[in-house]
Parts: structure tokens; C-alpha cells; sequence
């Protein structure tokens, strides 16, 4: 934030003066003249601030509220690095979702800082809860958007000072609005209301730093009559390197803070001309003076101080993004992130023209979504941008219209006359370019069509852009004031209620996947996770319908095959379900889950030879495969073959030492077997793992119980009770343990409280009759009281005649 009464109003030049940090008089009368033409009130930096930060809260704060939806699953909730017992080096280690880096299958994203947030997040609040990680997004863009009303500040009205030193808000008027605009825009709702969008958020934080250190550095000498800076403080722009190094550890995208900083030495502080090199007969004859001056200052000794100061920081600008680049080359484990074709279709086009017209058209698109915020998606992928295959496709405007309006803007900031105004929009073409560079496909592939979060930092641009705009028109059109004020504020109005609407829709995920599905309605992947959502919902039959229609409109999606044929195998229909796992694994050989999965099916078809060749494939794809492990030895075990059963299932738990299924099925063998001795060792050993599982307690009872040791049995099966007390089964159980052990009236009382909870067992129903009976025979004076089976029923967990 600015300080409004800072003491250091005056600094040495390189020569040893006085100077004040101020900006000359004609810039400050021009920067002033265009900024009080807007229709708003000059407010107050603190007011204004006040203003930015509250509407950027309101505008997401029912996001608060949601749940983890869609990458949250992956980067918040099955991501280890998130718990306190994982060591926390390993998050330099690992990428943003929780995997090596080395391994194949990251996607080489390293965003340690951020993670440690979230890490933060799940301590502070004691496990997953969603409202304290999305009240820090939410908090989090309001702060981004109060500090680039400074920045904003910064590059409209420059770095001014009053008399005493204190600085002004300059452009008052003209920051405050851009800085709503970025505050209120739509298409920031997934970098808010998605926790995975804090990458963006806390990379923003640190590219306002890096940007604001560097302006400072290069105003470190610069007198108050505005000429180039000779001298600079190198300690600040090593600090603004630092913060730069630092956002790119929450975003990759943090590096191209140095781009953007690079642009505002040679725009902004040495106003550099592209065209000013050249003749004055390629000027416009009202610059022509400015062409000469230019050439005048370039050709004398003295101001050769500031092209050497220049070109410094520029090396040391290239100097430390080839050391960023080179660090994260290497944390990657030197290789590319691998991709599939439906994650960006464009990349993988076989013909050069094919790709550059369709990466042309996803620039278009892109800009589209931050002129007209009202069609967006959770995903752009598979289907839902088709390519541009031939020159007739009817899309092709769009790239044409694009390039024309792209290269109308930055033809007029070339040839237009020198002034601020023509300054201020090659700088804000900057900003939104360069922080776009990433996503762009020019410098490696990425694996997105489009993604909403890749635009926050861009969006300042669009932002700088709409207002120069806005400032031109009212300058125009004077005498429509009130209309412009009023047009003003239904497009600040619309923007903070689409904000509204759309960031409800990322509050739960049936409501994001259903809102997807009406803007690509062709794209496979938004059915995939419609389909998913609904079958984890107990919605079998719409899930069924979903996957299908994601199988019909991308017929390789292998992932969608394999989920649909787990959902076929549990209905019995084992037979399609073979099929689908079959085409899954010819599209995509290593898929080693599906490997698995053909297993299962095909071990339920009685295909024992043709299952253990596939739960061996999945195991060659991926050699730490516990469950797969599992369920080999449950294929040894239905043909008969103990031992190699036992020792498949003491793999799984080699590599997950907590695998309770194979633990429990361990103990089963070893107790159906005989092997009492065993069973409890493993169960004893199992415990050290999972020393809370209802389960693991009610089969070491088990093992006592048939063992004759019916006190450590009862111990047990109490222990299993306590964290499971409405089970009918380990109720009734601990009834029968009573009952061999003749105590009947204890018995009697589990028989009853296991009916209870299930009426309808009739195992239950027979055990208690014999208890009856039992006791009937012990006492047989007492008839009258104890009534034999028969002739009564069970009704309502109770025994009556």
C-alpha cells in the first residue's frame, strides 16, 4: 500500500543532490486532465481501498460455503503432503497434487508455497474443512485487489509527491476504477472459489512485490524533472528478483513478473519508442521533435548514463530468469510434463498451419472470456473447443478479427504521438500479454485448452485497457456524462451479480458439472465428472447414461470405460463390462487400474488364467500396486491356493502397511486353516498399523473365540463395539461368544440388541431360539416364564407368542 506521510520524501541522485520523488508538472496536468474526466468521485486511497476490498469479498464470499469440487479432490483431499505426520520437505519434493516429480505421471506443476498453505490450512482448522481454506481465497483476492489499486496508481499518475513530501494517490479516479474491474470481474471465480486457485492468488501477491520493488529501484534517481535514471539500487531490484523467485513457487506463471518489470524500464521509466530509432520521415509530423530529442539524448556523453543503467538491469533481469529457468528445468527431473492428445488437441495436430490457427483461435477465445465473462467452464477440454481443420470453418474470423484488433491497438502505440496516454497502453498490452506467455503453447505444451485461472494476472491488463477506453470516450462524449455514469454502473452491477451466480455454482459440484454441460455440451469430460458425481451419489442408472454418452462423444476415453464397467461388474453384467476394460487397456497399454479391474472381471467369469495375466500387467505398469495385490491373492485364494494368497496379500501390506483388506484376510486364512497361533500374530501386527478399525478387533475375536479364549475373545468384540455400536453383527456375534461360554443371560441380552437393528436376520432369530430352548432345558420348573420356539415369533427385535 502506498504510506501517505512518508518521511524519505527526498533521496540523493547519483550526484550527490537533493531531489524530490516527483513527477514533472506537464505529466502530472496531462495524467490529471484525462483522470477527472471519468464519471466517479476522487476518493481517498484509504476509502477507495476500503471500497475495492469489500466489493471483492462480496462479489465470491457465498463461495465460503462450498466444498472441495473438482481439482480440490485431488490437491486438497487425497493429498498427503497436506497432513502433519508427512514430513515437510517432502512439499519440495512433490508436485501441487501430492506425487513425485520424478514419476511419469506428475504433471510437474511445483507450487511448494502454496501447498504449505494448505498445510496451514488443515492445521488451523483441525482436518478437511473447506469454509477456512475457501475464507482465505476469498480474503486473500481482496488484499490482491486493494494492492494493484496501488499498482495501478503507480502506472496511471506515476510515483508524485506533495511539497512536504507526502505522496499522493495520483489518478485517483482511474485507479480506483480499474482496480474495481479487476476486483469484480467473473472470470476470476475459479482462481476464488476453487482452493486450487490460491496458486494464482499468492503468485499475485508477490508479483504486486516484485513489480513495486522495481519501480522504487529505477525511481531511486530519478530528478524531479523527469529525465532518465543513470543510477539505480541494485539492493531493490535483487529484492524484487527474490519476490519474483517467490511467486514462481506458488505459480509457475510468477516468473513472468520479470517480463512485465522489464516492460515498464523501457515503456514506462525510459520511454523508449520502437520507432524513434528510425527516420523522422516514418513519424508523424507532430513527433518528429520528440524523434530528434530521443536522438540527442542517445548521442551525449552525459545521458549515455542511462542506457548503461539500462541495459544493467536488463542483464540482470535475463540473468535471473535463466537461473529461475534452469532451477525449475531441473527440479522437473529435466523432462517435460507428458500429456494426452484429449488434454489439448491442438498441440498434438500433425500439420503446423492446423496448430496455428487453432492455438490463434484459443488467443481469441481467451479474450472473448475476459470481454464477455457470461460462458464459462469448469473445463475446456475434450470436445469442447473442436479443432480447426480446414480454412472453411466459419471460426476463422475469429483468429482474423483478433489479429486485426490486436494489431490496431499495438499499431497505434507504435506511430500515435508520444504522450502518457500512448505509454499507458503499451503497458497495460504488457501486462495482459506477458503473464498469458505460459499458457500459450509457443514455449512447451500445456495441458489445457483453456483454463479460467490462467487469466487472473492477464485480466490486469484488460483491466488498464477497458479504463484508457472508458477515459476516451468521456473525454469525447463531455456532455453524456450522466449516460456514461449510469452505463457505469449497470456494468459494475451485471459483473458483481454474474460473480455472485457463478461463484454459488462452484460451491458444490452438481452444481458446477450441470452449469458446464449447458456451455460444452460436446465436451466428453464434463459428462465424465457428471456421471462420477451422481454415481458417488448412490445415482446408478443417470451415471450409467452419462459415462455412456462421455464413451459416445470421445470413443477412446479409457477412463470413462473403466469407471462404467466397475459400476456393469457390481449390476452383474460382467460380460460388457469385459469388453469395456478390454478397448480401455488396448487405447492405453500401461493403464494400470483398468489392468487391474479386467482382473476382477475376469476372475468373476471364472477366467482364473486370463485374471492373473492381467493383475500381472497392472503390476508391471505400476510395481507399488497394493490393491492389485489384494485381489491377486483373492483369485489365489478362490483357486486354492493358499500360501501364494498369503504372501500376495502380505505384498499389499508391505507396500501399505494400513491395507486393512488384506490384513483381515489374513487373519480369515489363517483362522479358517487352523493356524490360530498366526492369526493372532498377524492380527497383533496389523494393530500396530490400524489401531482403530471396528474390523481388525471383531476378526481377532473371531480367532479367540474359536481358539476356546472366550475372556480375550469378549474383550475384543467389546473393543469392536465401542467403535461400531449399531452393528447387528458384531451384537449378535458377542451373543454367540456368550452363549458357548453358558452365559445365557448375557447372550440373550446381544441376541435381543442385534435383533433391534435387524429384525429380518434369520440367523439371529435361530440363535436365540436356541438360547431358549437352552435355557428351557436347564430350567425346566420354570416353563411358564421361558417359553420353548414353538408356536412364537419374532416381532419388533422381541421374542412373544
Amino acid at each position: 500500500m502506498q504510506n501517505h506521510a512518508s518521511p524519505r520524501h527526498r533521496q540523493k541522485t547519483r550526484n550527490g543532490t537533493d531531489t524530490e520523488l516527483r513527477k514533472p508538472e506537464s505529466f502530472q496536468l496531462e495524467s490529471s486532465e484525462w483522470d477527472s474526466v471519468l464519471p466517479l468521485p476522487k476518493l481517498s486511497f484509504n476509502l477507495a481501498a476500503f471500497i475495492v476490498g469489500l466489493l471483492a469479498f462480496l462479489c465470491f464470499c457465498n463461495s465460503i460455503y462450498g466444498d472441495f469440487v473438482f481439482d480440490d479432490t485431488e490437491a486438497i483431499l487425497t493429498n498427503d503432503d497436506l497432513k502433519p505426520d508427512t514430513p515437510w520437505t517432502d512439499l519440495f519434493n512433490n508436485d501441487f497434487w501430492g506425487k513425485k516429480l520424478t514419476k511419469k505421471e506428475s504433471h510437474k506443476s511445483y507450487r511448494p508455497f502454496t501447498v504449505l498453505t494448505f498445510r496451514w490450512n488443515y492445521w488451523l482448522s483441525g482436518g478437511y474443512h473447506p469454509m477456512s481454506f475457501h475464507l482465505t481465497n476469498v480474503i486473500l483476492h481482496s488484499i490482491v485487489s486493494m494492492l494493484f489499486m496501488h499498482l495501478f496508481s503507480v502506472l496511471f499518475g506515476g510515483i508524485q509527491t506533495d511539497g512536504d513530501g507526502n505522496v499522493i494517490f495520483a489518478a485517483p479516479r482511474a485507479s480506483f476504477l480499474c482496480a474495481l474491474f479487476f476486483a469484480i470481474h467473473p472470470i476470476h471465480t475459479e482462481s476464488v472459489a476453487g482452493v486450487v486457485g490460491r496458486a494464482d492468488l499468492l503468485c499475485a501477491v508477490f508479483f504486486y512485490l516484485s513489480l513495486t520493488l522495481y519501480i522504487k529501484a529505477c525511481h531511486a534517481d530519478l530528478p524531479s524533472h523527469g529525465t532518465r535514471p543513470s543510477y539505480f539500487s541494485v539492493v531493490l531490484v535483487l529484492l524484487s528478483v527474490v519476490c519474483c523467485a517467490t511467486a514462481m513457487l506458488f505459480k509457475e506463471l510468477g516468473i513472468t513478473a520479470i517480463g512485465v518489470c522489464s516492460a515498464y524500464d523501457i515503456i514506462i521509466i525510459c520511454k523508449i519508442d520502437p520507432l524513434q530509432v528510425l527516420s523522422p520521415k516514418t513519424r508523424p509530423k507532430e513527433d518528429t521533435d520528440s524523434s530528434e530529442r530521443f536522438k540527442a539524448d542517445t548521442g551525449s556523453n552525459e545521458s549515455r548514463g542511462w542506457i548503461s543503467s539500462l541495459v544493467l538491469r536488463q542483464l540482470i533481469l535475463c540473468v535471473s530468469a535463466a537461473i529461475m529457468l534452469v532451477y525449475r528445468w531441473f527440479i522437473m527431473g529435466s523432462g517435460a510434463p507428458s500429456f494426452q492428445p484429449v488434454d489439448n488437441p491442438a498441440s498434438f495436430a500433425d500439420s503446423i498451419v492446423t496448430r496455428t490457427v487453432n492455438y490463434n483461435y484459443i488467443y481469441a477465445l481467451n479474450c472473448w472470456l475476459l470481454i464477455n465473462p457470461w460462458w464459462l467452464c469448469f473445463d475446456w477440454a475434450m470436445g469442447c473447443v473442436p479443432l480447426i481443420e480446414t480454412m472453411s470453418d466459419s471460426r476463422i474470423v475469429a483468429v482474423f478479427l483478433f489479429w486485426i484488433i490486436l494489431g490496431r491497438l499495438l499499431w497505434y502505440g507504435a506511430t500515435s504521438k508520444e504522450c502518457h496516454e500512448k505509454r499507458l497502453l503499451i503497458m497495460s498490452l504488457a501486462l495482459l500479454v506477458i503473464p498469458f506467455l505460459p499458457a500459450t503453447n509457443l514455449f512447451f505444451r500445456v495441458g489445457f485448452v483453456i483454463a479460467e485461472r490462467q487469466l487472473y494476472l492477464p485480466s490486469l491488463g484488460y483491466s488498464m485497457l477497458v479504463t484508457i477506453g472508458l477515459c476516451k470516450l468521456c473525454r469525447k462524449h463531455k456532455q453524456s456524462k450522466q449516460v456514461l455514469r449510469l452505463v457505469l454502473v449497470v456494468f459494475i452491477a451485471l459483473n458483481v451479480w454474474r460473480c455472485v451466480i457463478r461463484s454459488h455454482e462452484w460451491t458444490e459440484e452438481t452444481l458446477l458439472y450441470k452449469a458446464g454441460v449447458k456451455v460444452c455440451p460436446l465436451n466428453a469430460k464434463v459428462h465424465y465428472n457428471i456421471a462420477k458425481n451422481t454415481a458417488d451419489k448412490g445415482n446408478v442408472e443417470e451415471a450409467i447414461l452419462e459415462y455412456r454418452e462421455a464413451v459416445r462423444l470421445h470413443p477412446e476415453y479409457d477412463q470413462a470405460m473403466n469407471n462404467l464397467a466397475n459400476i456393469l461388474k457390481d449390476r452383474d453384467q460382467e460380460k460388457e463390462a469385459e469388453k469395456l476394460l478390454n478397448r480401455a487397456v488396448q487405447i492405453r497399454p500401461e493403464f494400470a487400474a483398468a489392468w487391474m479391474n479386467l482382473g476382477i472381471v475376469q476372475a468373476a467369469l471364472k477366467k482364473y488364467q486370463l485374471a492373473e495375466i492381467s493383475y500381472h500387467n497392472a503390476l508391471t505398469h505400476r510395481r507399488k500396486y497394493p490393491d492389485c495385490y489384494f485381489n491377486l491373492g483373492n483369485l489365489y485364494l478362490d483357486q486354492g491356493f493358499h500360501d501364494a494368497a498369503l504372501q500376495a496379500w502380505y505384498n499389499a501390506t508391505q507396500l501399505k502397511s494400513d491395507h486393512k483388506l488384506s490384513w483381515s484376510n489374513i487373519i480369515a486364512l489363517l483362522d479358517n486353516t487352523g493356524q490360530f497361533n498366526e492369526a493372532l500374530e498377524a492380527a497383533h501386527k496389523a494393530l500396530q498399523y490400524i489401531p482403530h478399525d471396528d474390523g481388525l478387533y471383531f476378526g481377532i475375536a473371531n480367532v479367540y473365540g474359536k481358539a476356546g479364549k472366550y475372556a480375550e475373545a469378549e474383550i475384543f468384540y467389546l473393543k469392536a463395539l465401542s467403535y461400531k455400536p449399531n452393528s447387528a453383527n458384531y451384537h449378535g456375534n458377542l451373543g454367540v461368544l456368550y452363549h458357548r461360554w453358558e452365559k445365557y443371560d448375557k447372550a440373550e441380552i446381544y441376541y435381543k440388541k442385534s435383533l433391534e437393528i435387524d429384525p429380518t436376520s434369520p440367523t439371529m432369530k435361530d440363535n436365540i431360539n436356541k438360547l431358549y430352548r437352552k435355557m428351557a432345558k436347564m430350567k425346566p420348573d420354570s416353563g411358564s416364564k421361558v417359553r420353548s420356539d414353538v408356536g412364537s415369533k419374532v416381532k419388533d427385535g422381541k421374542v412373544s407368542n
